[in-house]
């Protein structure tokens, strides 16, 4: 039977404090958000509840809202479902169990095929919004000489961090989420020289990665990239 709703990638969204028939901003180009982004079709539900605060903490109670939001997504036509935060890791699991297309949260999900991509002594940085949050728990990594090759840096503190803790959360211009993640990684980078390859778990942050592609000359992932692993698949 030939479903009435046109494939689709779905995203769980954060809570925003849109009101009710406020029309949305247009997404940027190279967003997590914009369609153009992989050529596909984007749907997306907010999670009743998920606010960028208490994602980021980790608030267990949010975990039947990620999968009420997922299935509805799934009703709608979604033929693959990732999340607008790298921390919505924590919901992997049961949100992948209660659906029955691919699921994959956050680009968090791409450390152990990067980690087998790195030459020997080189070293993979995480570049996240907030760097107290993103513990062990998130990286998921068992083998201590793996995990010996991940730093994390975060722009915690910096205008887009603070902006987006608030509930509603102001607009950020690009320019600061840029001058925020290229401070840091240059602090990271400063540090640790051996970095081959940069990862961004926040979902801000591909609309920077152009410039950071560009100014480090390593390679960058996010979550589009997984999204567009994700589509490759099933489209």
């Amino acid at each position: 039977m030939t479903s009435k709703f046109p494939l689709s990638l779905g995203i769980l969204n954060l809570e925003r404090g849109v009101p009710s028939g406020a029309v949305p901003k247009t997404p940027l180009p190279g967003s997590m958000m914009n369609p153009a982004t992989y050529g596909f079709p984007i749907i997306s539900e907010t999670v009743e509840g998920a606010w960028a605060d208490n994602v980021v903490r980790g608030d267990p109670a949010l975990e039947l809202a990620y999968i009420t939001a997922a299935r509805r997504l799934v009703q709608r036509g979604a033929v693959a479902i990732s999340a607008n935060c790298g921390f919505s890791i924590r919901h992997q699991a049961a949100v992948a169990a209660s659906v029955n297309v691919p699921v994959a949260l956050s680009s968090l999900l791409l450390l152990p095929t990067l980690l087998r991509q790195l030459p020997g002594p080189a070293k993979l940085a995480v570049i996240t919004a907030d760097s107290n949050h993103c513990g062990e728990e998130l990286l998921r990594i068992d083998d201590p000489v793996e995990r010996a090759k991940v730093v994390i840096g975060g722009i915690e503190g910096g205008t887009f961090w603070k902006n987006e803790m608030q509930r509603p959360p102001p607009w950020t211009d690009v320019r600061d989420i840029e001058a925020e993640v290229l401070a840091c990684v240059s602090r990271l980078r400063d540090a640790h020289p051996e970095i081959a390859v940069i990862l961004f778990e926040c979902t801000g942050f591909p609309l920077v990665r152009p410039t950071i592609r560009r100014t480090t000359g390593l390679p960058v992932y996010d979550v589009t990239t997984l999204c567009q692993m994700m589509l490759a698949s099933v489209a």
